[in-house]
This record gives structure tokens, C-alpha cells and sequence, in this order.
């Protein structure tokens, strides 16, 4: 069944949320390159999906939010399931994630550190909480309740904690 033409509404919508969804990407690939093989596979998955989205049942922000977290998750199991080998070439430098440079540098690369050591789940509540989405945004998106949600954040802040108070 081919997918419907790309509408002006989907464009807008795109453009509107691409800083999430390249976020999403972000959070669930450390690789430049995977981030953006990912962020294309949310965007393919979101045009198919898109003629399915009735604006009235959530918000678009959280259907986006659903869609890139299921891709991502998928993703990064079907990945750990059939690993890529190694590229060839010299071994590249590891990539600093975040791209600021300052007095806060060095603790904002660790705490992205500890993230990657969460499992997938877990990260998606941390991409949540540091989106500022509220409990109950949380609960709607992730499909679980919100009392669920407060006490597995409350998990993944101390499981945060302690890998940032550990030698990695």
C-alpha cells in the first residue's frame, strides 16, 4: 500500500517539531551518523503513520513523541540484536556529545554518559523530564499511569545518580 503524498500539513508539522525528533535521535544514538539514519526513519515512519492521526485523540506533540520513541526504541534493539561491523578506517576520536564548551562542559558530557548507560526505556523518561513534559504528558505518551511514571522516574533520577557518582 503506498503512503500518501506529502502534505503541506505534514511539512509544517515536521518543520515545526524536527528539533524534538532530532533529539529523540540523539538521545538513542551516540553516532553523528546513526542520529541521522534514525531521525530519517522517524520521519519515514511518522508520513506513513501521519494519514492514521486524528488531531482530536492527543496532541500532536505527544503522537510525535510516541511514534519517534517506539522507532527509536525498535531501532536501537534490532541494532543490539545485529550489530553493524566495524567501519573501516582509521579509529575516529570519540565524539563529544553535547556541543558547548564552558564551565559546565565536562559535568553536562558526563551526565550524557550516564544516559547512555540507561536502557532504552529509561531513557526515554529522561528525554521527558529534561523536555520539561509534565507527569501527566509523560504517563499519555508512554501509555502507562502517571503514579507509574513518578515512581519510575523517581528510579531513574537514582539509578542517574549513582552511575554519576561511580568510575565509569
Amino acid at each position: 500500500m503506498p503512503a500518501a503524498p506529502l502534505t503541506p500539513d505534514f511539512l509544517a508539522t515536521l518543520n515545526q517539531f524536527q528539533p524534538l525528533l532530532r533529539r529523540v535521535a540523539r538521545m538513542y544514538c551516540p553516532d553523528a551518523d546513526d542520529q541521522q539514519d534514525l531521525y530519517q526513519e522517524i520521519v519515514l515512519q511518522l508520513w506513513r503513520a501521519w494519514p492514521q492521526y486524528q488531531p482530536g485523540a492527543a496532541k500532536i506533540s505527544t503522537w510525535l513523541y510516541r511514534v519517534a520513541l517506539n522507532v527509536a526504541i525498535s531501532n536501537l534493539r534490532q541494532r543490539t540484536r545485529h550489530p553493524t561491523p566495524e567501519r573501516l578506517g582509521p579509529a575516529l576520536p570519540e565524539v563529544a556529545l553535547p556541543p558547548d564548551s564552558g564551565p559546565d562542559a565536562d559535568d553536562l558530557t558526563e551526565l550524557y554518559r550516564a544516559i547512555e548507560r540507561l536502557s532504552d526505556v529509561e531513557k526515554a523518561f529522561v528525554l521527558l523530564y529534561l523536555e520539561e513534559r509534565t507527569y501527566e504528558e509523560m504517563a499519555d505518551i508512554l501509555g502507562i499511569t502517571q503514579n507509574n511514571v513518578r515512581v519510575k522516574m523517581h528510579r531513574v533520577q537514582d539509578k542517574l545518580r549513582h552511575l554519576l557518582t561511580q568510575p565509569a
